[in-house]
């Protein structure tokens, strides 16, 4: 049997990986059986093939793939685990990320109930946050993007406006010393970005696409990049739907940041902030103090938890 081999998934696709040996060089690699465990991101231990087989297609299931040349026999403890749920199923998007990047736009606007469910989801796992406002030389739709965003960095958050079409450098000391992952949903200009800090992200997508036959774009799987010698980023498949099915009432409440004073002072301490009577966070609204679209996107969320 062949030896074990460290290495790090830089790209990820149902069960389809590429991973990068420790000596630089890359393996596709397959998980065990046929639920996909692996994440991008994830540090792995991997052992090459006997017996190199084709894969089945994920998209056209009729499609051959490229010869997988090794197995994920196993995966690292993770320092982190970023992923959404519904009902039915989870999502794994990115682990042992520090930083959870959430890009919105000018144009097209930008849905705000799925930006607070990658804020919980990050918090969750206890990841620095930052808002990044995109195709900010859209002069109009940015001033009403801006005023949206305005609960946001009231409560903490910090907000980096920028245009990745023209300038992105302010937002490269803040991936300083951070494995960051790309939230959002498509057409938010997430792959541009990737574009303006890597220039030759182009033709290592494209690299990537062939040894995974998934596609010729970013946006179908997610992918690692190495920005310099201490800083990561990985981009994601835009999303139009966050669930967050896998945390409870109380987990949600508590990653609502802004509500944490106010937690435990309602009446009935079983209270949900809707109609009851002496609930907390309601009357926090009326004094202005809590954002009372922020108190509706809680309610929204905590009533579907999907």
């Amino acid at each position: 049997m062949s030896e074990l081999l460290s290495g790090q998934v830089i790209a990820a696709f149902g069960r389809q990986n590429l991973v990068r040996l420790a000596g630089g060089s890359e393996m596709a690699c397959l998980t065990r059986g046929k639920r996909s465990e692996a994440a991008c991101g994830d540090f792995v231990e991997v052992r090459r093939t006997d017996h190199p087989s084709p894969l089945r297609g994920q998209i056209h299931s009729n499609e051959t793939l490229p010869v997988a040349q090794g197995v994920i026999e196993h995966i690292a403890p993770r320092n982190s685990l970023l992923y959404r749920s519904d009902a039915h199923r989870e999502k794994v998007i990115a682990a042992n990320v520090s930083q959870v990047i959430v890009v919105v736009a000018a144009e097209p606007s930008f849905n705000d109930e799925l930006l607070a469910r990658c804020l919980v989801a990050a918090h969750d796992q206890n990841l620095e946050v930052l808002i990044v406002l995109n195709k900010c030389d859209l002069l109009e739709a940015t001033a009403a993007a801006r005023k949206r965003l305005v609960p946001y960095s009231a409560i903490g958050y910090h907000v980096l406006e920028l245009s990745a079409i023209r300038d992105v450098s302010t937002l490269r000391p803040l991936l300083a010393g951070h494995f960051s992952v790309l939230v959002g949903q498509s057409g938010m200009g997430k792959s541009t970005l990737i574009n303006a800090l890597l220039p030759d992200a182009r033709a290592v997508t494209r690299e990537i696409s062939r040894a995974l036959d998934s596609g010729k774009h970013t946006t179908t799987h997610a992918r690692l990049y190495r920005i310099n010698s201490n800083s990561n980023l990985i981009d994601c498949p835009g999303v139009q739907a966050f669930g967050l099915h896998h945390l409870s009432f109380g987990r949600i409440e508590q990653c609502f940041v802004e509500f944490e004073q106010y937690l435990g002072q309602c009446r009935f301490h079983d209270c949900h902030h809707r109609n009851e009577p002496g609930c907390a966070l309601h009357s926090a609204v009326e004094m202005g103090k809590i954002n009372a679209r922020r108190l509706d996107l809680f309610r929204h969320i905590t009533a579907k938890r999907h």
